[in-house]
């Protein structure tokens, strides 16, 4: 029996699962919560994570593991050196130290571009040039090819969707001429398909863990595009919104929609383009205000007969990438009620005109009409913001076929694999 493992690394921790050849049922599910740590350590935290989660797989289907890919948050990136170990702390994906880089980057790209951002990939290696240990990097890497490679043992190769905000064209499969005129001193990674088997597992890993010898390590993508997979939504003006410790929104469109003036950005998916975007607003801002129990007990209590008046901007710190692209945007948290089950109301609310406001941008822009939106996220299991999401966004919506993002991994990791296509 051929097994796929699907690895994903998401903001609040990493997630493993292990499926199937038909995909219909899941062998495995595992999991490692982050705890806050500082930036310098994390990297041993992200390796720690990946042979935690791979420990936890019973060792009778790892035996039978035929390929593994991995996600990570769009835009973690760090520098190494030629053994692949990291020179500094990585930048996450919402560093937005990056943005004094802007300007010179203007003069560079292309108007509107991806990488127009103060969070972009680009922007990111172009403040660390600056840094005193670049000159000991050899490799310019996201999450997930590092991750990656610490199982095939291959540097700087990454894929297209990781690569979107480094500048990667994503029609034309290469990076375009613009780029050089950067004169970046440092490999950029070689960029392939997602799915697309890269290397067998290394032999020591194999050997400790008791994988096959022929486990194929693929190329991986991001957090957001792994749920998206997983969700089900498969035609044009379907669309699936993530509500985890942040808000993410993808829709499936025809037309590729691009323009960092507001954040937005479409990755490549067949025939057809993810477009969409990511905002700051989303869970961790919740959590910042109630427990888990209580976010669960007073959602019961908000009245659905009417919305909420209060109109918030629900961030933890300044700044926010879609559907306001604005590095300095105020966090609007007031006014604040006495009754905690207005306060919660006013914040499921705003979170909710957010992901409205976002839908009707990407619409605007180009991309195919909404006709319906899947949910991931913790967030997809809070059935009163659902219905208050429902009544903003007027188009029906559904639970996905699977919530977890390392399930639309393990999908990524099956496909090729099952083609039989090598790089």
């Amino acid at each position: 029996m051929n097994l796929y493992f699907g690895i994903d690394f998401g903001t609040s921790g990493a997630r493993g699962v292990v499926i199937d050849e038909e995909a219909a049922c899941i062998q495995a599910e595992v999991r490692y919560p982050f705890q806050d740590s500082p930036a310098p350590i994390m990297p041993k935290i992200w390796q720690e994570a990946l042979f935690v989660l791979v420990e936890q797989i019973p060792e009778e289907l790892r035996r039978e593991i035929k390929a593994i890919a991995i996600n990570g948050t769009s835009s973690t990136v760090l520098l190494v050196d030629a053994a692949g170990n990291p020179t500094d702390a990585p930048l996450l994906y919402n560093d937005a130290r990056g943005s004094l880089m802007l300007e010179h980057l203007r003069s560079i790209a292309p108007p509107n571009h991806t990488v127009l951002s103060a969070t972009s990939s680009l922007v990111k290696l172009l403040w660390m040039r600056q840094l005193p240990t670049f000159n000991e990097a050899r490799y310019f890497l996201h999450q997930a090819d590092w991750l990656a490679f610490l199982l095939h043992g291959q540097l700087g190769i990454s894929d297209y969707h990781n690569a979107l905000k480094l500048g990667y064209d994503v029609e034309e499969l290469k990076y375009p001429e613009w780029l050089e005129k950067l004169q970046i001193p440092i490999q950029l990674p070689k960029v392939l398909p997602p799915g697309t088997p890269i290397a067998e597992l290394r032999p020591e890993i194999a050997e400790k863990f008791h994988f096959r010898r022929d486990c194929l390590l693929c190329a991986g993508t991001t957090d957001s595009i792994a749920a998206f997979l997983a969700s089900g939504a498969k035609l044009p003006g379907e669309a699936v919104t993530s509500l985890g410790s942040t808000l993410v929104l993808k829709l499936l469109s025809r037309t590729r929609v691009e323009d960092a003036r507001y954040g937005i950005y479409s990755h490549r998916l067949g025939d057809l383009w993810l477009t969409g975007g990511a905002s700051n607003t989303g869970g961790a801002v919740l959590k910042q205000f109630f427990t888990n129990a209580e976010l669960e007990s007073l959602s019961r209590e908000i009245d659905l007969s009417k919305a909420s008046e209060l109109d918030y901007y629900p961030l933890l710190k300044a700044g926010d990438r879609f559907p306001i692209n604005d590095p300095n945007l105020a966090p609007r948290l007031e006014p604040r009620p006495d009754n905690p089950v207005e306060f919660l109301h006013g914040l499921l609310e705003s979170i909710a005109r957010i992901e409205a406001r976002g839908y009707e941008l990407l619409q605007k822009m180009g991309a195919d009409k909404l006709t319906r939106v899947y949910t991931a996220g913790g967030g997809a299991v809070n059935d009163t913001w659902t219905a208050i999401r429902a009544r903003h966004l007027q188009v029906p919506l559904v639970a996905s076929v699977y919530t977890e993002a390392a399930y639309g991994t393990a999908l990524l990791a099956m496909g090729d694999v099952r083609k039989g296509k090598q790089q």
